[in-house]
């Protein structure tokens, strides 16, 4: 339904104010009964996991819905592979430098405690 403008929300006012003040059908009244029949989301019983539709897929429906969904990813190319791959690399190496450096500089201390 589509919303009321301004002008016709008046016109039915004064229709209302001139019949004798009585609530037309569709009115504000009707509309707040609706509401409070609807029942709210967290007011509706759980639904059980293990439902009928889980026992009617079988390995095909998986395997054809998973090939749906990797038709839909953008696979990156080869530039932005080997761009990933050089940034990951280096970053193994400066984090292994830096634990490799605080491995030799707490190692006399460490040693010191242990009493070797």
């Amino acid at each position: 339904m589509a919303r009321q403008t301004r002008a016709q929300r008046r016109a039915r006012r004064q229709a209302q104010a001139q019949s004798g003040g009585q609530p037309q059908p569709g009115g504000v009244a009707q509309r707040a009964r609706t509401r409070q029949q609807q029942v709210r989301p967290s007011q509706q019983p759980a639904k059980s996991q293990a439902g009928s539709a889980r026992r009617d897929r079988t390995g095909r429906t998986f395997v054809r819905e998973s090939w749906a969904e990797l038709k839909k990813v953008e696979w990156p190319r080869q530039p932005q592979v080997i761009q990933a791959t050089v940034v990951v690399l280096i970053a193994c190496l400066v984090v292994g430098v830096y634990l490799y450096a605080w491995d030799r500089i707490w190692q006399p201390t460490v040693q010191w405690i242990i009493g070797q």
